[in-house]
């Protein structure tokens, strides 16, 4: 898809709260008009900018206020995204199908704010009528629902899902798309006994024609537009402010204070401010430990154990929120100094460096048209020629935590993922930075210590930029 861009983004106001030092890197830059077809020109990193002044919280929005803002995004990208995504993938009419508590992934971003699922069964029919018309929108459904068109009455055709093969043979199409996928569970929504009856009731020769929606509902949630982007800034800075302010003495009393309350903290936090989050979050420590060998935390099947925070520890910190139907997922690290000391030692700061180093091989690896999995060799491959011990597993972010796109390595898969590393990255899309960086700190007598990283950033189709910035230095407790 095309998008014009007349807008900059302007990151404004800083992250840290007032009294707070941590650094966050801003990474901005215009946005010019892209095109989304694999081949087009490569990705170069902005470099990491200035340091922002302290700044307020952003603005959260009350319900209603959210509502509308996502019922408005909602439009836009019915207008714009679906007739580019649905050419794109070649598909004349995609039918997008769920019941009550069984809810398809896609589905629940195509609903009105107020909905917030399927009811009954709610079945949507996109048709492309040719480039010259709007997409036509149906809704085969015992309610109204948003802007889409409503196309069935019981009354007339009790039958609903015979009113969807009505549709269908009216408007035969050659390629009809289904919600059906082995490679990504987020395009793999039509349940089975759904999928049977649609086709009982499709007539043989459009059952032939049935395919799955695969690259054009991952076309569709991974898709950001300038509307979404001007505000994707603002609902980053929430998390990076809630992440400052449980890693400060706010919070944390070391000797007191374990990870778990800190993990708990961040939850409250979520809830008084009125927003949402798609996981846990998660705070660990690392720290000096003479008897150690190897780096720690190369292994996340479980959880870390709860532990005192002390002086002296690196902390760690894995934070999402949900706000506007969009989420974040941060990973960042601070230090707690011991009596005497004003700063982290030279070897922790180092070290982040380092971190950052490998941000920028990765980045530096988006090419439009590349698979996740090119782009995983590709980034690896000058980790080791710049002497960085790397473990790099990267997700799209978007209306998922694990949204859809292309996966750029699992931290127990850094061979490459089958399937869904295959997929090709396209412009106006979103991922995680996510990573770690093994490295011996001299003060520790050379203890291996992982700096796990992980910022939201946007491909414009030539460059990555850090929605909020990124970490460079290690937060301070207390500061």
């Amino acid at each position: 898809m095309r998008i014009s861009r007349v807008l900059a983004v302007v990151i404004g106001a800083g992250l840290p709260a007032p009294g707070l030092v941590g650094v966050v890197a801003a990474s901005v830059r215009p946005l010019a008009a892209q095109g989304t077809t694999p081949g087009s020109r490569g990705a170069a990193s902005v470099p990491a900018g200035a340091r922002r002044p302290p700044g307020p919280m952003p603005r959260i929005l009350p319900l209603r206020e959210r509502a509308a803002v996502i019922d408005r995004w909602l439009e836009r990208r019915l207008d714009t995204v679906i007739p580019d995504v649905m050419r794109r993938a070649g598909i004349d009419l995609w039918i997008i199908a769920a019941r009550e508590y069984d809810e398809d992934p896609v589905i629940e971003t195509l609903l009105p704010a107020t909905w917030m699922a399927a009811r009954r069964r709610t079945v949507l029919i996109f048709h492309d009528r040719g480039s010259e018309q709007p997409v036509e929108r149906l809704a085969v459904a015992r309610y109204d629902i948003g802007s889409f068109q409503r196309a069935w009455d019981p009354d007339v055709q009790p039958d609903q899902w015979g009113r969807v093969a009505e549709i269908v043979a009216a408007r035969d199409p050659r390629r009809i798309a289904v919600d059906r996928s082995e490679t990504f569970a987020l395009a793999d929504g039509l349940s089975g006994t759904e999928y049977d009856a649609l086709l009982a009731a499709l007539p043989p020769v459009y059952r032939d024609r049935i395919v799955p929606a695969g690259g054009l509902a991952i076309g569709w949630l991974e898709t950001r537009t300038p509307e979404e982007m001007e505000v994707y800034p603002q609902i980053v800075r929430i998390a990076h402010r809630i992440i400052a302010e449980g890693l400060s003495s706010a919070v944390i009393q070391p000797g007191v204070t374990s990870t778990a309350d800190v993990e708990w903290w961040y939850r409250e936090r979520i809830a008084g401010l009125e927003l949402d989050t798609w996981f846990h979050p998660s705070v660990s420590v690392q720290r000096r430990d003479p008897g150690a060998t190897g780096a720690a935390g190369g292994d996340f099947s479980a959880p870390p154990d709860e532990s005192v925070i002390r002086p002296g520890d690196l902390l760690h910190v894995d934070f999402g929120i949900t706000y506007l139907r969009l989420n974040t997922d941060t990973q960042q690290h601070a230090y707690v100094l011991r009596p005497g000391e004003s700063d982290a030692p030279e070897g922790l700061k180092r070290a982040i460096g380092v971190a950052n180093r490998l941000q920028d091989a990765l980045t530096d690896s988006f090419v439009t048209g590349r698979t996740g999995n090119e782009i995983l060799r590709a980034a690896l491959e000058r980790a080791r020629t710049e002497g960085i011990d790397a473990t790099i597993y990267t997700h799209p972010i978007g209306f998922h935590g694990h949204a859809a796109g292309p996966t750029i390595g699992l931290w127990d898969r850094q061979g490459g993922v089958p399937g869904r590393g295959d997929y090709p990255l396209f412009p106006n899309t979103a991922y995680s930075i996510e990573l770690n960086a093994a490295v011996a700190i001299p003060e520790w007598g050379g203890q291996i210590v992982r700096i796990m990283l992980e910022e939201d950033a946007f491909f414009d189709g030539e460059v990555v930029w850090y929605i909020d910035g990124r970490q460079t230095r290690v937060w301070l407790v207390p500061r």
